[in-house]
């Protein structure tokens, strides 16, 4: 029998192998140490990997009501880069009409196309990972000065530490993922283990 969601054991199996997620010794650039590390957009590099993952999250949404009685009327959304192929392949199975993606301009973000006010769509914001959540809140801030509702929010990836919830709105995804960070090399136990450290990226 084929899940029509997959499980979270299933979905951590499938970052796993694409090199998505990796285990060992992590240093961010904000100088926290961490025994994980996120890369999605390996996982979003096969189609139908991408396509599992983002069917998945999209069924999520049909699951509301408030959703699916608006469809295909809505919007789908991405507050940066990474999350255009969650926003994309979410889109394209729920069938919804319009697709926006924001990005970082001077510190404030901000829509890649051009955009009326009032143009936008009730609409769902989609990434491919929330760690803390700041994106999105932006995002969210970004949608209501157009005058949009926001009835959707998720990822494949969120973790435990961001927030659960955006204006009243649940964030669905397929994973939550309990990270352990450490602050600095002295309180790192991988540090203490004496593991070397490999310096990455968001």
């Amino acid at each position: 029998m084929v899940e029509l969601i997959p499980s979270q054991e299933a979905v951590m199996q499938i970052l796993t192998r694409t090199g998505a997620f990796r285990e060992g010794h992590f240093v961010y650039p904000n100088g926290k140490h961490s025994p994980h590390y996120f890369q999605m957009p390996l996982a979003f590099r096969y189609y139908d990997t991408a396509r599992v993952l983002a069917v998945a999250l999209s069924r999520k949404f049909r699951l509301e009501k408030d959703i699916s009685s608006q469809l295909p009327k809505i919007s789908v959304i991405s507050p940066s880069s990474g999350g255009i192929p969650v926003a994309f392949g979410v889109r394209d199975a729920l069938n919804a009409e319009q697709i926006y993606w924001a990005e970082q301009e001077k510190g404030e973000r901000m829509f890649r196309q051009y955009v009326n006010q009032g143009e936008v769509n009730p609409c769902i914001i989609v990434d491919d990972i929330i760690r803390s959540g700041n994106a999105i809140e932006e995002t969210v801030e970004l949608v209501k000065s157009f005058g949009a509702r926001i009835i959707g929010c998720g990822s494949i990836v969120r973790f435990s530490s961001a927030p659960s919830e955006i204006e009243g709105v649940p964030i669905k995804s397929l994973v939550e993922f309990d990270v352990r960070q450490y602050e600095s090399g002295q309180d790192c136990t991988e540090c203490k283990d004496g593991a070397s450290p490999e310096q990455v990226r968001y």
